[in-house]
């Protein structure tokens, strides 16, 4: 009868569903709606049986075909999401179609993935060695097919540049970067050493050491202690011949200096060598302010806690978990600033209004730096109110800072444990093996 004739079995990965072709009908242009057309002339399609085969993933059909029933594709919670998007590919369904309940859930996959491939590089793609010999070979311009015997170079610069970028290459590799780390930490340390008066011997015996000094009388009459200049120059020539392994041995030289590690490692050095000269050509200018100026620039140095970066993981996850948070810490940012600045003015007339003996408030600006300390909770002390009506404003602005600083948190910590998660997984996930077919 008719009804019978409208009915169709599908058997996805050995289970049997069975529906009507009225309900395939609902969502045109699909997989499924085209076995109501081509019946017979359909390869999937059992002549004996009548049933249609197809060798999915039966629990996601379940989702697929109830979405062909209500009109609402929803996300299993148990599916991974690189896998549901396989299956809605095959079907041919749009995954814009799917419910906000579950769009959230379905992308968190998706951005993931962007993080980890920018977080691990080379080291997060599943390779095999066939296929790391040909990107080697692509990326450093060895092409053995019309190169059989490549030459010296081609065969050491892929391997130091290993040995440089990647500490878990070989032993070596991981021994250069234990000694890289400890020439870091060690640079820092000279760094925030040779400031302490404790760590300057004076340049004339006449002038004794005075802790009141500024810092150009301290550089005046002071100088860093022999063992940190030597310590120091050491540091500095290391990382010179790094920087300059590092750019002889880099596979693509526009890639290298869109790094911002890389300009750190030239910044921290130009000052260093940039001083010497200047010295050395024109030694009238060594108290000068000009010198002071220059030797101001080896601040650069401290920023080379961020190479570590290049060693650990933890600091890697960090780095791009705030990155990905950035939608979060600009909205903060403006929820602070409105707040700042509705304190701020509340703050000034609140204390004008039964103004004392002492106000700290003569303006607005100068309530932006008391709201900014009390709605972060730092409470320096250096200014505060000293009315009934200043005192609730204060109260008010020390629990909305407490508000307005918790909001971005629990983002930042969920993107962090996820990427963590990601990160410790792919390096717990053994080697696949080699595909035979």
């Amino acid at each position: 009868n008719s009804k019978n004739d409208n009915r169709v079995i599908i058997n996805v990965g050995g289970i049997r569903y069975e529906t009507y072709k009225s309900t395939l009908k609902n969502l045109p242009d699909t997989r499924l709606s085209w076995l109501t057309t081509t019946t017979k002339q359909n390869a999937d399609c059992d002549p004996e049986t009548g049933e249609f085969f197809f060798d999915r993933h039966p629990g996601i059909f379940n989702m697929i075909l109830n979405y062909y029933r209500t009109g609402r594709l929803h996300v299993p919670m148990d599916v991974c999401g690189p896998l549901f998007e396989e299956e809605l590919a095959f079907w041919g369904i749009d995954e814009r179609q799917i419910e906000p309940c579950c769009w959230g859930n379905y992308r968190t996959h998706r951005d993931a993935q962007e993080t980890l491939k920018e977080l691990e590089g080379k080291e997060g793609q599943d390779v095999s060695d066939d296929e790391d010999s040909s990107y080697i070979a692509q990326r450093f311009g060895i092409q053995e097919d019309a190169i059989r015997e490549r030459s010296c170079w081609q065969r050491m610069q892929p391997k130091i540049w290993t040995l440089l970028e990647d500490p878990n290459s070989s032993r070596g590799a991981k021994g250069g970067a234990i000694i890289s780390v400890l020439f870091i930490l060690l640079s820092i340390l000279i760094f925030c050493m040779e400031t302490h008066l404790d760590f300057r011997v004076p340049r004339n015996d006449s002038v004794p050491m005075n802790g009141s000094w500024t810092r150009m009388e301290k550089s005046k009459y002071s100088t860093p202690h022999i063992s940190l200049q030597v310590l120091d120059v050491v540091c500095t020539i290391y990382f010179t011949l790094e920087l300059i392994l590092r750019i002889t041995f880099a596979p693509d030289k526009r890639i290298f200096f869109r790094g911002m590690l890389n300009w750190v490692d030239v910044f921290a050095i130009i000052p260093f060598y940039l001083e010497q000269f200047m010295i050395g050509v024109f030694p009238q200018l060594e108290f000068t302010v000009a010198i002071e100026v220059l030797k101001s620039f080896s601040l650069t140095r401290i920023f080379r806690i961020f190479k570590l970066t290049r060693h650990f993981n933890g600091l890697k996850i960090l780095a791009h978990s705030i990155k990905a948070s950035a939608r979060e810490l600009i909205l903060l940012i403006l929820f602070l600033l409105i707040t700042v600045l509705i304190f701020a003015s509340c703050i000034y007339y609140a204390e004008s209004i039964e103004e004392g003996e002492k106000n700290d408030f003569k303006n607005i600006p100068v309530g932006f730096w008391w709201a900014v300390v009390t709605m972060t909770t730092l409470g320096y002390g250096d200014m505060y109110p000293r009315t009934g009506t200043g005192y609730l404003v204060g109260g008010l602005c020390a629990v909305a800072g407490v508000l307005v600083l918790a909001l971005p948190v629990p983002v930042i910590v969920n993107n962090f444990a996820l990427y963590y998660s990601h990160a410790q997984a792919r390096l717990k996930l053994p080697p696949k093996q080699k595909k035979i077919l």
